[in-house]
């Protein structure tokens, strides 16, 4: 056989002899010229990596102009959509709707002396302004107008009816972004409502905006890439807390009357408190978390709770009430059929009330003690009993336990994570400790812990768990860390324990600095109690110099220090706890505290 090339033909044997000779010659100028070449690999690869980097980043940059532009458009379609509604009802005052307590509004819409729509438009134009000052409010779920449409064509009144409740950026709302604050998960929206929005809706509630939290909702701080700071409507130097600040903010702010955030280590409660208003972090499964996300989802050995935040403590439980019902029940099998028990809440028994004015792990601000300490008195005199509470080691569960379960993995979901996105200034610490080498972390821990010992401590936590064996053996840790105060609580015959709640606000930039100091809460997502705050002071001047006399005993606290310093004015709050699938007593007992201090 033959191959005709040109005007030549050559056997098909040639063929073979042709190819040899090509790859014998390149070969050949491989060996005389292998240098150049070998320096070019690299050269290539890397041009090759920082082509791809600048590619993600480069989108991940779009993504978020894209959500920003997407905000203003929802905060334009607010405005325009009250404009309408004050052309058609120009009669109508925005005082007549926001000078009510949240019970007068629930009665006044229940009775039909206020509209939904009336209500729903003001709060829309409240939240505006409060966000204005703020930056509390992230996005418009727009669709609530068509739900007032709806609920006019459906005679039935939920518990909620017409109340508008603003939801924590995480927990999913369809057709809406549930970013946490990563760029990299504006690439879709949410595909359906989570259960506790649908719910919501079917108890007559209107979910109107979606509020700020801080990248990761792993910071005490209010801050993210995509919708940056939020601020204090007390002092806009100051923190409003995180995650859950945005709700903290625009409730705190009067542009909300109940919200619904989230809490693994006081994500509800240090807000609340930092904000002047009340929040509950119920039992896990105590109210549904389906479809509410999570940045290291799988993580079981810190309970993350969902839960209400409001301006008193009956908002809290009349949302409780309205929530626990057999709609939850059934969209949620997880959740136990545990409807609210009115008769606990209500009860006017004498309480045996355990307390404690600090942990014995972090130093308090003065005004924190003297927060528990004027409500124990406060409490006594309202004739309950209050025994001193002898607390386990809490630096020990900070460290040994709530810490090296929160990085088991060796922060391994968290650098996926953040791995092209943009951080917020706020976390910079935490993802470089991340990024870096678990060799590395030992070797700057075995140095650190003659000059830092807690820093050294966290670092040896976040390099994770050998095995599986060893996940187990800390998980029995755990659990009979929780026995064991169960157990104690018992021995006393105590109902709930009175505690400081972390405060007062921080001034922005400090909570990442400082981030031993959620010991205050932290503590009961550890034990998976229910744990609420109640505002029951303010700092004084006296306050501030007391602060100036204490001296730090580390230096994680001697930053805390400087952060909370000018806090005068800057409302303190005291933290209820009961046991677990108690909430109904936890709230009891916070309406007590409020009643009393509020007298």
């Amino acid at each position: 056989m033959q191959v005709q090339i040109g005007a030549h033909a050559i056997p098909s044997h040639g063929r073979f002899t042709m190819a040899l000779d090509c790859v014998s010659s390149y070969l050949h100028a491989l060996k005389e010229n292998w240098q150049p070449v070998l320096l070019l690999v690299p050269y290539s690869v890397g041009a090759a990596a920082l082509a791809y980097v600048w590619q993600k980043r480069k989108e991940v940059r779009t993504w978020i102009k894209v959500a920003q532009e997407n905000r203003e458009r929802a905060f334009r379609e607010m405005e325009r959509a009250v404009e309408q509604f004050k052309k058609q009802n120009p009669g109508l005052t925005s005082e007549s709707v926001l000078s009510l307590s949240f019970k007068d509004l629930h009665k006044n819409l229940q009775d039909g002396q206020l509209s939904p729509e009336h209500v729903l438009y003001t709060y829309i134009e409240k939240a505006l302004e409060v966000t204005n000052q703020v930056n509390c409010v992230v996005d418009y779920l727009q669709e609530c107008e068509q739900q007032l449409q709806e609920m006019k064509r459906n005679p039935r009144k939920g518990l909620l009816y017409g109340i508008p409740v603003s939801i924590k950026e995480n927990i999913d709302y369809k057709g809406h972004y549930t970013s946490l604050g990563f760029a990299r998960f504006l690439d879709k929206k949410a595909s359906e409502d989570s259960v506790v929005v649908k719910v919501l809706k079917k108890q007559g509630a209107i979910p109107f905006v979606k509020t700020n939290l801080s990248q990761s909702m792993l910071s005490y701080d209010c801050s993210n890439p995509i919708y940056k700071q939020t601020k204090n409507p007390w002092n806009p130097k100051k923190t409003p807390g995180g995650s859950s600040g945005g709700e903290g903010a625009l409730i705190g702010g009067e542009g909300s009357v109940l919200g619904f955030g989230t809490d693994l280590a006081g994500s509800i409660r240090m807000p609340s408190s930092f904000c002047g208003i009340c929040g509950l972090k119920p039992t896990e499964h105590r109210i549904s978390k389906h479809l509410v996300r999570t940045t290291t989802p799988g993580q079981k050995s810190l309970a993350s709770m969902l839960g209400p935040m409001a301006r008193d403590v009956d908002s809290l439980a009349l949302c409780m009430k309205a929530v626990l019902c057999q709609d939850m029940f059934d969209l949620d099998p997880n959740v136990p059929p545990l409807p609210f028990n009115d008769e606990v809440y209500n009860s006017k028994k004498k309480l045996r009330i355990g307390y404690y004015d600090r942990d014995g792990f972090w130093l308090p601000h003065p005004s924190m003690r003297r927060a528990v300490m004027e409500t124990k008195k406060l409490l006594e005199a309202a004739g309950h009993t209050l025994v001193q509470f002898p607390l386990p080691d809490v630096e020990d569960a900070i460290y040994s336990m709530i810490r090296k379960g929160v990085f088991a993995d060796g922060c391994a979901v968290l650098r996926e994570k953040f791995e092209w996105d943009v951080i917020d200034p706020n976390l910079t610490e935490m993802v470089a400790l991340c990024r870096t080498p678990v060799l590395i972390r030992k070797v700057m821990a075995f140095f650190l812990k003659f000059w830092d010992k807690n820093t050294a401590r966290s670092i040896v936590m976040s390099c994770g768990i050998r095995s599986v064996k060893d996940l187990w053996s800390l998980h029995v840790k755990i659990e009979n860390f929780q026995k064991e105060f169960v157990n104690q609580m018992r021995k006393l015959e105590i109902d709930v324990i009175l505690c400081p709640a972390l405060g007062p606000a921080l001034t922005i930039g400090y909570p990442q600095k400082a981030s031993d100091a959620i010991s205050y809460t932290v503590l009961y997502n550890h034990l998976n109690f229910p744990a609420g705050v109640v505002p029951v002071s303010k700092v004084t001047e006296e306050d501030e110099k007391q602060l100036s006399l204490q001296t730090p005993q580390t230096r994680l606290e001697k930053i805390f220090y400087e952060g909370v310093k000018g806090g005068v004015g800057l409302p303190i709050a005291v933290q209820c706890v009961a046991l677990p699938w108690q909430e109904e007593l936890c709230l009891r007992f916070m309406k007590e505290v409020e009643t009393l201090t509020r007298k």
